[in-house]
Order: C-alpha cells, then structure tokens, then sequence
C-alpha cells in the first residue's frame, strides 16, 4: 500500500478536491482504495455522502488506537473507494500526538495493518501545520499539493514544503513531492489570465517544470462530480480529468502499485 497525503497549509487551496476526485479516479481505474479524512472541518468527508453516527470510530480512535483499524473503515457508494472519517473531535487528537513523543510517527505506524489489503492510501489534511498535519506527513510516501494559482497560493506552497522539510531534516517523515497542482486556474475565453501565468510559472521556478502538474482550471464541473458523487469522466467532462490521469499515470510508476 503507497500512502500519498494531500497537502496545503492554507483553506481553499483545492487539496480536499483534489482528494477527493483523485480517490475516484483510481477507484474507476481498479485500484483499491482508502482514502481518510485528515481535517476536523470533515469535508471529505461529507463529499463521500458518510454521516458519522454517534459512537461510531473515526480518524481520532484509529490515531489512539482505541479501535483495530479495520473497525474504522466504511465502504462508499463507490466501489473499489473505502473511507476512514473524520469529525470535529478529530481535534482532540492534537494533544495526544504532542504528548507521546513521537507523534509524526503515529499514522503512518496505525495504518501498517492495511498493508496488503488496499493498493493506495490517500489522506485529506488540515489546512494548519499542526500536530495532525505533522503526522500525516510523516505517513505519507508521496505528497502532492494543490494551490491556487493566486498570490496567495504560492505562499501556502511555499509554507507546505518547509513544513516538509523540517520533518525531512529531523528523519521523521521520508515523503517526496509528487507534483504541484494549480487549482482554479483562471481563463478568459481561450487566454490564460496574467495572474494565473505568473503564478504557475513561478512554482514551475519552485520545483521545477516536471513537478507542475496540469492545472485544475476554475469549473463548476468539478462541484457538480463531487456533489453528484460521480467521476468527472461520467459527468460527461473527461477532458477535465486530465490532471488525475496525470497523477495515476506517476502513482503507477510508485514501486509495489498493482491494480487488485
């Protein structure tokens, strides 16, 4: 099972999106997978149409191992898509991971039992460099950020590959960067918007050419697939799914990913 994290230290940079249309993507592609939802806020949550009932395990007892992992996972609508949630409780776990010592280690150590059962494991993180978000990092394998193409989200992937590298540097976490992903990249007809070109350009300056991924470009299409629970190929809007065909094309070059 390779663990790839979505990451971005800033709201409404596109990582919940992203998350959330890559699990479906590879789940349509025969893949297995498990994706968990990192963020107290819960949206991925919500997006997979999962209601946490009362009592019922999530995220926050899989991280204090109160229950066995298995017991915290749930089936979606989606076949070949299974889900760890989360709820606001999840902030609990803040105090927990700060305490034991080593807390960047916890996950990636609670989700050793799915080994041999999922091919992928995709985790939604929190949008704050906190005691979840190290942990998540420290889980992950691979990372892959989505920002927006704004000012404002070349600051957030900055802050996310420090934040990155500071765990790298005290060998608490071992996560390569798979890719950047602009989100809502901004168009007028058939031009690109100023903005949106110098921003790009600037994180291909940041991580290189081959690490800019293709842009998610600003859509209601990418809503609706999520509201509709479907994928963006049976909405009708494939050539949208570009960037995820991208990312399955770079996952499958990962070591030990077979479609089950």
């Amino acid at each position: 099972m390779k663990i790839l994290a979505s990451l971005s230290l800033a709201g409404g940079q596109g990582k919940t999106t992203t998350a959330t249309l890559l699990g479906k993507h590879l789940a349509a592609a025969g893949y297995t997978v498990l994706v968990i939802d990192g963020d107290p806020q819960s949206n991925l949550t919500t997006f997979l149409g999962h209601e946490v009932a009362q009592n019922e395990p999530t995220l926050l007892e899989v991280m204090k191992a109160s229950v066995e992992l298995e017991d915290a996972i749930y089936e979606t609508k989606i076949k070949n898509l299974y889900l760890i949630p989360s709820d606001d409780g999840l902030d609990n776990a803040q105090e927990y991971l700060s305490t034991t010592g080593m807390g960047a280690m916890v996950l990636r150590k609670r989700l050793s039992p799915g080994q041999g059962t999922f091919d992928i494991c995709l985790i939604d993180s929190p949008p704050q460099r906190s005691q979840i978000c190290k942990s998540i990092i420290g889980a992950a394998d691979r990372i892959v950020v989505p920002c927006e193409a704004t000012v404002k989200g070349f600051g957030s992937l900055v802050r996310t590959l420090e934040a990155v590298n500071e765990l790298k540097d005290l060998d608490a976490a071992k996560a390569e960067l798979m890719g950047v992903i602009p989100f809502r990249d901004r168009w007028v007809g058939a031009n690109q918007t100023q903005e949106s070109r110098s921003v790009i350009e600037a994180m291909r300056e940041e991580v290189g050419e081959d690490l800019v991924l293709p842009s998610i470009r600003e859509s209601e299409q990418f809503k609706k697939a999520i509201s509709q629970q479907t994928t963006l190929a049976e909405l009708g809007v494939p050539d949208l799914a570009y960037p995820f065909d991208v990312l399955v094309e770079r996952i499958e070059s990962m070591e030990a990913v077979a479609v089950a």
